[in-house]
This record gives C-alpha cells, sequence and structure tokens, in this order.
C-alpha cells in the first residue's frame, strides 16, 4: 500500500505538498522518529507510503492543536490517551490565556496611565509572577518588618492581614488591579515604608497601661468627630475645633500633646493605602480613608 493516488510513493516535496507544510518540517518529523524511516528511492530520495503519509496527517493535526512533540511522541506511541492529551492541552491553554488576558490589560493600564517604561517591566514581571512567587514577596516585606515582633504584642496581629493575597491573578484583571499590583510592589520593595510599619509594630510592642487607648471602641467616634470636622472645614485650633475636642475627649483633656503623638504614631496614609491596595485585589468592599479624620485631630490636639 502506497501514498499517491495512482499507487505510488510520495516524495518529501510532494508529501508536503500534501500536508500544506515545508519540506524542512517533513524532514524534521521524519528524523525525530514521529515515522518510520522512509524507504528510499534508487537516486536516494525519500519516499513515503500511505501509512507514512497518515501518521505525519496527524501529526500536523496535532501540532496545529499546540501539541509539543513531546505530546505528540507519547501520543502517537499510545502510552496516553487521546482523551489525556486533550486534557493537559486544555491547562495549557487556559494558562497561555490567562497570560494574554494580563498582557491585554497590561497594555491597557501602560495606555490609559502613561506609564515609564521601567514601571512597565515591573508591572509586567507582576503579572507573570506565580502564586508563590506573589505571595514570597509580600510574606518577605512583613518578615523584615516584624522580625522580632512579640507574635502576641498588640502591633503584631497586623502581619497575618498585610500576607493576605488572591491565591490567583482574576483571570480578567481590571485596570485598577494591575495599578494596584504596581503601587503595592513599590510599597513592599521600599525600606522606608517597611521601617514604618516596623515602627508602629514596635510602639504596640511597648504599650503601657497608662498610655491612652487611641485604638480602642472610641476610635471609631473620633474619626465620625474628624470627618465631619473636614467636612464643615473647621481648622485645627479654632473654636469650632475646640468644641469638638472637648466634645470627644471631655472638659479635661489631660496631655493633649502625648495623645497627638500617640496618635501620629499609629496614623500613616501609605499604610491606610497598603490595605486599601490589598482590598482591590481581593476584592474587599472599599473602605473610606480614616488617616485625613485622624491628621485633623492630631493637628488639633497641637494647636493649642
Amino acid at each position: 500500500m502506497v501514498g499517491g493516488v495512482d499507487g505510488t510513493a510520495l516524495t518529501i516535496g510532494e508529501l508536503a505538498a500534501r500536508l500544506g507544510v515545508p519540506v524542512r518540517t517533513v524532514r524534521f518529523w521524519s528524523d525525530a522518529g514521529l515515522v518510520d524511516p522512509p524507504a528510499r528511492s534508487a537516486g536516494g530520495y525519500r519516499l513515503y507510503d500511505a501509512a507514512a503519509v497518515a501518521r505525519l496527517d496527524l501529526v500536523r493535526t496535532l501540532r496545529e492543536l499546540g501539541l509539543g512533540l513531546p505530546a505528540v511522541r507519547e501520543l502517537l506511541a499510545r502510552r496516553c490517551t487521546v482523551a489525556e492529551v486533550a486534557a493537559e492541552h486544555v491547562r495549557a491553554l487556559d494558562a497561555e490565556i490567562r497570560l494574554l488576558r494580563l498582557r491585554r490589560t497590561l497594555l491597557r493600564f501602560v495606555a490609559a496611565a502613561g506609564t515609564t517604561t521601567e514601571e512597565m517591566g515591573i508591572v509586567h514581571d507582576l503579572a507573570t509572577l506565580s502564586a508563590r512567587e506573589r505571595q514570597q514577596l509580600i510574606d518577605e516585606f512583613v518578615a523584615r518588618a516584624f522580625e522580632g515582633v512579640p507574635e502576641d504584642a498588640p502591633g503584631a496581629g497586623i502581619a497575618a492581614g498585610m500576607r493576605t493575597l488572591p491565591a490567583e491573578l482574576p483571570e480578567d484583571p481590571t485596570p485598577e488591579q494591575v495599578g494596584a499590583w504596581l503601587e503595592l510592589a513599590r510599597l513592599a520593595a521600599d525600606p522606608a515604608f517597611a521601617g514604618r510599619v516596623r515602627e508602629m509594630a514596635l510602639a504596640g510592642a511597648g504599650a503601657t497601661p497608662e498610655e491612652p487607648d487611641t485604638l480602642g471602641a472610641d476610635a471609631g467616634r473620633m474619626v465620625s468627630l474628624g470627618r465631619r470636622a473636614l467636612r464643615d472645614r473647621v481648622a485645627p485650633g479654632s473654636p469650632a475645633a475646640e468644641a469638638l475636642v472637648v466634645e470627644w475627649l471631655g472638659e479635661d483633656a489631660g496631655d493633649r500633646e502625648r495623645l497627638a503623638d500617640r496618635l501620629a504614631t499609629f496614623t500613616d496614609a501609605r499604610v491606610e493605602r497598603y490595605w486599601q491596595l490589598l482590598g482591590v485585589l481581593n476584592d474587599w468592599p472599599p473602605f473610606e480613608p480614616s488617616v485625613p479624620a485622624v491628621e485633623w485631630w492630631i493637628a488639633s490636639l497641637r494647636a493649642r
């Protein structure tokens, strides 16, 4: 049984034309052992019979579907089933589709945000990192910030939350999520930011019962009053500001400067921004920033 319609074997050129591939591709497949060694003409030309034609036609189909040569060889040798090969290929395609979606979103982000070349490289690296590598980036930052802080210290409790990342990037992330990755990476890589978080953690670890409870249940009321003051454009040090101080702390406000210092220790817009970025990546409900309200209180307590 031979490969040609008229009962003749096909030369490598004829076979390549029938398959619609270059001659070098047929030669490569043949030399790679995907088909039995072809017969030779008297002049030394390769001749492919019908079995070889059918086998290489299957190879072409599998390659067009994206299967690599190892998978094709396994299938031809019947060491795996078509279903197994197809399932593995679906997984590979899914991964490739996710990466393509990330790259598309990256380009949208760059086009909209006017990102620099350096920032574009950072975003691309973050988009292609594995989940383990992304988590490691954040874990290393948290480890630097909380090294030596007792596990039972009040300030150490935020360490676990700061490690909270989604297991996988969304399949079709928004430009906002890509931007969140970029900003989060900047923060995690900034030694000054890690130092600020560490300062807050150590201050929490060294708190004493005599110090004002600036992070307790009354903090919500403090923030609410501060937001109201900002909304009403109340200037720190003004009579209206002093009235709010009395409303929150009573007539005897105690050591206002010490309270302001304590509030300042635990107030940082970048730390709050870190939590907002985690929220964007984890699809948490957005929250209104509290730092501006607390900063108003710091200024008001120090104004007198």
